[in-house]
């Protein structure tokens, strides 16, 4: 493919790179940006060019050794559920923007320590952006077959490095608050980090499946070639040792290295994303290296002995059959793994250094009289200027230096930099009793010892075995031989540094800090850091401060970096959080915390400290009074948390009696409405009953028919007053558990059929027809039958009253299955609303409405059903989603399960 084309290929990715990152911050609270995927692919930044091409170059030239790089992130991953997620908070409730800022704030807001990890920092990551960039160029030649230019006006990396400089200085500073999330660049790097797997993906099924007739004959074609055995085994003890310094390393990095802190750690949103991470990229990351192999050795089978780039066999293999669109394909997964390391990289790296350096070290003093306008502009351009610096230094470094290199040594050298913070970084989260000066000292002569045995080295050029100070050591020496060093000869350069820096950078922190103790102000930020779940949700309490402190000098400061508005309404957040008065002048120790958290997304830990500290006069606290003061903080916030848990006890409790008080309110009414019907139920018969008496007595010359209907009257009115005071005592028997069931085996059939029997005038009086399934059947269960026909008997009378006028219907069926038998009495008369539906069974339910309709019946009836069926152990229930009329079902335990049991 010509350059040309692919050039525009690459402005048309970029361009879409860019409305991506321009839709995602437009949608910052969208689903689709933020999620646990998102945030999961997003940490996917780690797999860079190096991941992307220098896996299959090792894979190729050393067999399995490019493993440890992932398998160290793979085993410590399971620990971010408690590690990571202490970080987060440690960093959410201190707004923390960067590792540098997260170091120095746990030793005592060190401006020193923090322009040290910066200064690390930067000489750890700026070779490996220029690695990126010479992914890049080496790729583009590749594809376009063509050569590397030696002019840089003609050196396409040069436009693409302006590009991506361009494009990451104006989204990566679109906040002056560096805590802020970017959710357009987070989104834009999960969306490379999907499409540089399935670029990956494609390409090793293409060499494996289409190419080469899968992984069996891949390893047999391979098998025969030069050192196959002796590079696919881990080997002797040596290569183990080697290997296991390489997962610390590689263990370290996805904590240390500014991308992953920033994306981790900066960008989360929810702690419950990690629940999603955890797995998510350990299988990203298995995905990636499936492949590997395959790719690796398919190119040292196609290109025996002609000398090619094995970091590039994933182009190559295409290209040698022609398959232009998978070339390109793969060049822009490349392409993506690579600017998105750049992109993240450059913003972390511009932070800390504007954080960092520059404002604490440079423009601080100018800050402090400017307007909030001038401030946020000046932060803004110094984040943008570092930035774009910084990717064109990198693209220096790529012209002079590592050009010579693969991209996996340079990619090793920048992890073993970044790991000499690893001691200061988790003493930080588990010992109390590190120190500034221990952290300092620690991260020095471990840069030192890296410095002397890998970088000058790597400097000097390693290829070059005639230098005297790689062969020999300096001025003869033997033992200090940089590959060599104290005469340790079996380690691999890469390992080799790792053990002799890390070793002498944890000895000198903790003998350091065993010797010197911090001041006051680093044991209180080693309390807060170690004991973060304690102190969460009260942060500024556990902070300790004495002094003199205005609340208006402080607000003022604030002013000029937050404006007006904003500080209004943090300092009302502040005093309704605390209940504080408005009108106190004097700020305490949780203001003065709460301020410089507000400072430090825009200036950083150190600057905010600075700025605060000029407007307030500090007295020393001792160390005894400080642990005195944090111990009572932990009593008060335990104290607090009891007193909170109580109040939210008797809130509860008070709710509880409450609504008990409601029900009781409700049950008397009831009460007095279920006894209003009653009385009326009752007069009713006895009203009836005394008139026909009356008449009978007083008038002897009544016609005899006339006289046996009033008699008829005076019986049917005295049997109907009988069934109400029975089931009145029936009721009352059921609820206080002084009525008795007689359970045997019966045949539920056989009871409706009977039942029915009994209903049959009535029946045939409203013209209803009867629809019985399973009539013939012989259905066994445990009841009490005359009980149970009670039950039948009244829903059955009721479907009866409710049936339809014209042609009334009711079907009655039986379901049975192993645990219960099922009989369903449906009418097709009017519906139950949805809301009655457990109401009906109230025996309170019919009263309730009096006073509007007279209600037919007691109400009792389909009460007492529900008690019968419940003491029977069974269930009874309205159906929903009739489409006509209603349908009342009840249970009975099945004889068979019942008998069994």
């Amino acid at each position: 493919m010509n350059s040309i084309g692919l050039l525009l290929i690459l402005v048309l990715y970029l361009s879409i790179l860019f409305y991506i990152a321009y839709w995602s911050e437009k949608r910052s609270h969208s689903k689709w940006t933020n999620n646990p995927y998102i945030y999961s692919f997003s940490l996917a930044v780690y797999c860079t060019a190096w991941t992307y091409y220098g896996s299959i170059g090792v894979a190729a030239e050393s067999g399995l050794s490019y493993l440890p790089i992932y398998l160290g992130p793979i085993l410590i991953i399971p620990t971010w559920m408690i590690i990571l997620k202490k970080i987060i908070r440690i960093s959410r409730v201190n707004k923390i923007s960067s590792i540098a800022d997260f170091i120095s704030l746990r030793y005592g807001n060190s401006r020193f320590l923090g322009a040290v990890v910066t200064i690390i920092c930067i000489f750890g990551i700026l070779p490996y952006i220029s690695l990126q960039l010479k992914s890049i160029s080496d790729t583009f030649h590749i594809v376009t077959k063509t050569q590397a230019s030696s002019n840089i006006f003609t050196d396409t990396t040069t436009y693409v490095c302006m590009a991506l400089a361009l494009f990451a200085s104006y989204y990566g500073t679109k906040y002056v608050d560096a805590s802020e999330k970017r959710r357009g660049i987070v989104t834009a790097v999960a969306m490379e980090s999907i499409l540089k797997l399935v670029f990956f993906l494609i390409v090793g099924i293409y060499v494996t499946y289409f190419v080469f007739d899968g992984f069996d004959d891949i390893y047999q074609k391979a098998a025969v070639l030069k050192d196959f055995d002796k590079k696919n085994t881990i080997g002797g003890i040596t290569n183990g040792i080697n290997w296991f310094f390489l997962c610390i390393l590689s263990m370290f990095a996805i904590f240390l290295l500014p991308r992953q802190f920033h994306t981790a750690i900066v960008e989360n949103n929810k702690e419950t994303h990690i629940r999603t991470a955890i797995w998510l990229f350990p299988l990203y990351l298995l995905l990636f290296n499936l492949f590997v192999f395959p790719i690796a050795w398919g190119g040292n089978i196609l290109f025996e002995g002609k000398g090619h780039n094995s970091d590039t066999y994933s182009l190559l293999i295409p290209q040698f059959f022609d398959n232009n669109v998978l070339t390109v394909m793969v060049f822009l997964g490349g392409f993506s793994a690579a600017i998105s390391m750049i992109i993240v990289s450059s913003i972390a790296l511009a932070t800390m250094l504007s954080n960092n350096l520059l404002i604490p070290y440079g423009f601080i003093g100018s800050l402090e009289n400017s307007s909030q306008k001038k401030n946020s502009k000046r932060i803004v351009n110094s984040r943008k200027i570092g930035i774009f610096s910084l990717i064109i230094l990198a693209y220096a470094i790529y012209r002079i230096f590592i050009l010579d290199y693969s991209l996996v040594s340079i990619g090793l050298v920048s992890f073993v930099v970044i790991a000499q913070l690893a001691p200061s970084f988790f003493g930080a989260l588990f010992w109390r009793r590190g120190s500034k000066y221990g952290a300092v000292t620690g991260i020095i002569l471990g840069f030192l010892t890296c410095f002397y045995t890998l970088l000058i080295p790597y400097a000097i050029g390693i290829t070059k075995s005639t230098s005297l100070f790689i062969q020999e050591g300096p001025w003869g020496i033997e033992l200090l031989k940089p590959f060599q060093l104290f005469g340790l000869d079996y380690l691999d350069p890469i390992p080799h540094a790792v053990f002799w820096s890390l070793l002498i950078n944890i000895l000198s922190y903790a003998a350091v800090s065993v010797s010197f103790k911090g001041n006051y102000r680093e044991r209180n930020y080693a309390e807060m850091f170690v004991d973060i779940d304690k102190y969460i949700t009260n942060h500024e309490n556990a902070f300790v401060w004495k002094g003199t402190a205005y609340i208006s000098d402080i607000q003022k400061v604030l002013q000029r970096f937050l404006g007006e508005d904003r500080t209004k309404r943090a300092l009302t957040i502040f005093n309704l959080k605390y209940n504080i008065d408005k009108d106190i002048t004097t700020a305490d120790a949780r203001f003065i915390k709460f301020a410089e958290n507000l400072l430090t997304g825009h200036i950083g830990t150190a600057s905010a400290k600075i700025l605060i500290s000029s407007v307030v006069k500090e007295d020393k606290i001792s160390l005894p009074e400080v642990l005195r003061i944090l111990e009572e903080s932990k009593e008060n916030i335990i104290i607090n948390k009891k007193l909170t848990d109580t109040s939210n006890e008797l809130k509860k409790i008070s709710e509880q009696l409450k609504n008990a008080n409601q029900e009781l309110v409700n049950k008397d009414i009831q009460k007095d409405e279920f006894l209003d019907t009653v009385t009326h139920e009752l007069r009713t018969p006895i009203t009836a009953i005394r008139a026909a008496s009356e008449i009978l007595h007083d008038d002897d010359d009544i016609p005899e028919e006339l006289r046996k209907q009033f008699l008829q009257n005076i019986i049917s009115e005295s049997d109907r007053l009988n069934r109400l005071i029975d089931k009145i005592l029936d009721l009352e028997k059921f609820e206080t558990g002084k009525q008795k069931i007689y359970l045997s085996k019966n045949n539920i059939t056989r009871t409706i059929k009977n039942t029915l029997g009994s209903l049959q005038q009535l029946i045939k009086n409203k013209n209803i027809s009867i629809e019985f399934e399973d009539a013939s059947k012989e259905i066994k269960a445990f009841y009490d039958e005359e009980r149970i026909v009670q039950v039948i008997h009244n829903l059955v009378s009721n479907a009866i009253k409710f049936c339809s006028e014209t042609d009334g219907k009711i079907v009655i069926s039986i379901d049975e299955n192993k645990d219960n038998i099922e009989v369903k009495i449906h009418n097709n008369g009017k519906g139950i609303k949805k809301e009655d539906f457990e109401a009906i069974f109230d025996k309170f339910y019919q009263s309730r409405n009096q006073n509007v309709k007279k209600p037919i019946g007691s109400g009792l009836g389909l009460a007492i059903c529900k008690q019968i069926i419940e003491h029977h152990k069974g269930k009874i229930w309205a159906e929903d989603n009739v489409a006509e009329g209603a349908t009342l079902i009840f249970t009975l335990p099945n004889y068979n399960t019942a008998e069994n049991s």
